[in-house]
């Protein structure tokens, strides 16, 4: 059965690279890809199916990532959803909280079979 993820991300080509990379080299995801953190939480919510797993950049305009991965907890419906921060912020603050709030941390740029491992490794 294949895995849904959402992918947050202001980047065409993160988003490229994500989604093509993934889906390229299994058939055991999904990627759904949405620009900014006002359309992951627009989108979580017209959902009736929640995604297995969320890839979440940090540092994207009008709404941080910080800010997204606060309103996804608030929220119940939503709260249990694992959230990897997918961030091309290398400082030890960011990493630091980052690991601690989410279930990994990863530092963009990245290989797609390290992300793809990760991935598995989580929805076991």
């Amino acid at each position: 059965m294949r895995k849904n993820i959402m992918l947050v991300d202001d980047s065409i080509d993160i988003i490229y690279t994500v989604k093509n990379g993934l889906e390229d080299i299994s058939d055991t995801y999904n990627v759904e890809a949405v620009k900014s953190g006002e359309e992951c939480l627009q989108t979580l919510a017209n959902k009736n199916k929640l995604p297995d797993l969320i890839l979440l950049d940090i540092m994207m305009p009008n709404m941080s990532g910080w800010e997204v991965y606060d309103r996804i907890k608030e929220n119940k419906k939503w709260s249990d959803i694992p959230i990897v921060f997918l961030t091309a912020r290398t400082d030890k603050v960011a990493e630091n909280a980052g690991r601690f709030l989410g279930q990994d941390y990863i530092e963009k740029p990245f290989e797609i079979n390290d992300l793809k491992n990760r991935i598995d490794r989580l929805l076991r």
